[in-house]
């Protein structure tokens, strides 16, 4: 075992069986891969569409996905940290912190990944400094406060989500304005997603004196305030096709009316049938794919 995982899960700790993958579960790396790519897309696809890959893979923008990554890795690990009794009740298979991971040292952990991504990000520029400090900082409150007041941690992450999204953008500034519509539909689809696993934890979180949304407004009408954010990605995207059908994109077009829009119509109608767990579970994946598709679409934007 490195030097590094041994320090991680704390010097009287023995490897076990699938510790790399609980660590990897533990700053949830399917999540940042996704991340990731999606900083690359945005670039590539969107920003810088006719430019050679020397370019795009500049060595300023790896250090840009560095400082991004380690900050939502950062965010995850605390998020973990906070949430070790919730997520006893909520998802006792897939407790790290605490369990694998020396509560100390997942703090540590945290404290020096934040560090990393803002310096990194902020020696690029005064802005991109900022803004990943601020994401450091609000990750932080919605571990310890926001997440467990109704909607108030729906809206953080949405907010770092398209954040995200806009980072590449913060950094070279060519003023496209495809890159905000990809930063709004991401806001409201992580709203979306935020809100629909508030319901599926819901036992847990009424157990240690959460606030969300169903928790405060009951299912029902929580139900209600997930339809309207779908209904405003949903012209959003009506509004993306028509666009896209004016312009002679016709790819494009076919790909968000058929792997975005009916997606979310199916999820809309997944959403009226829900009323157990394991339904909002299911409705949290959905939400994940829908994401992915919407990512992808930028690769056909230009086509």
């Amino acid at each position: 075992m490195s030097s590094a995982l041994r320090a991680l899960l704390g010097p009287s700790s023995a490897p076990e069986p699938g510790t790399w993958q609980q660590l990897a579960r533990l700053v949830r790396l399917p999540n940042l891969l996704i991340m990731g790519l999606c900083l690359v897309l945005v670039r590539a696809c969107l920003l810088l569409p006719a430019a050679p890959w020397r370019q795009v893979l500049a060595p300023s923008f790896g250090l840009l996905v560095l400082a991004a990554l380690s900050v939502g890795a950062a965010g995850y690990i605390i998020n973990d940290y906070y949430d070790v009794k919730i997520d006893a009740i909520n998802r006792p298979g897939r407790l790290v912190v605490g369990r694998v991971v020396n509560r100390r040292h997942a703090m540590l952990a945290h404290v020096l990944l934040s560090g990393l991504g803002v310096v990194v990000s902020g020696a690029l520029s005064p802005l991109l400094g900022l803004v990943n400090l601020g994401s450091a900082l609000l990750l932080w409150g919605y571990s310890v406060r926001f997440k467990r007041v109704a909607l108030v941690g729906n809206i953080s992450i949405a907010t770092l989500t398209a954040a995200l999204v806009l980072l590449p953008e913060l950094q070279i500034r060519t003023g496209t304005s495809a890159v905000w519509a990809y930063a709004l539909a991401a806001f409201l689809l992580t709203t979306v997603r935020e809100i629909v696993k508030d319901v599926e934890d819901m036992r847990g979180d009424a157990q240690h004196d959460c606030r969300t949304l169903p928790i405060v407004w009951g299912v029902a009408r929580t139900k209600w305030v997930v339809s309207f954010f779908l209904g405003c990605l949903g012209l959003l995207l009506l509004g993306a096709s028509y666009n896209a059908v004016v312009s002679n994109r016709s790819l494009l077009a076919t790909w968000l009316l058929g792997l975005v829009l009916a997606p979310l119509v199916g999820l809309g109608y997944k959403l009226r049938r829900a009323d157990r767990k394991r339904d909002f579970t299911h409705l949290s994946a959905w939400c994940k794919w829908i994401m992915l598709a919407g990512v992808l679409s930028m690769m056909v934007i230009s086509k």
